[in-house]
């Protein structure tokens, strides 16, 4: 369902050190309104899961999805850029149709 690259797993877990949190830590992934193509991601770390999330597991990365992002994040992978171009996770969504310029937000 949603996938994680070798490099985002090296930053979740390095994130997930520095916030004292561990490496059984949630990964909660999801989409809310709003951003210049409608919908944007949301990513957090969290020991705690709510009734309704799915539990994915990925690359030993435990990634929870709220039940209202599941359609929108299917085949979506997660990677981690730290180039000069742009720092941070990207999602490569193969369900967007339209993503904005600096690829935080999409539309479907």
């Amino acid at each position: 369902m949603v996938s994680v690259t070798e490099t985002a797993k090296k930053k979740i877990f390095s994130l997930l050190e520095e916030d004292g949190l561990g490496k059984e830590a949630y990964v909660k992934v999801g989409v809310s309104s709003g951003g210049c193509s409608g919908l944007s991601y949301k990513l957090d770390f969290t020991n705690d899961r709510s009734e309704g999330d799915k539990l994915i597991e990925d690359n030993d990365v435990r990634i929870l999805v709220d039940k209202k992002s599941l359609l929108y994040l299917a085949g979506t992978e997660l990677d981690f850029s730290g180039g000069l171009n742009g720092k941070g996770f990207t999602f490569n969504n193969p369900n967007a149709t339209r993503t904005c310029g600096c690829g935080e937000s999409f539309a479907v």
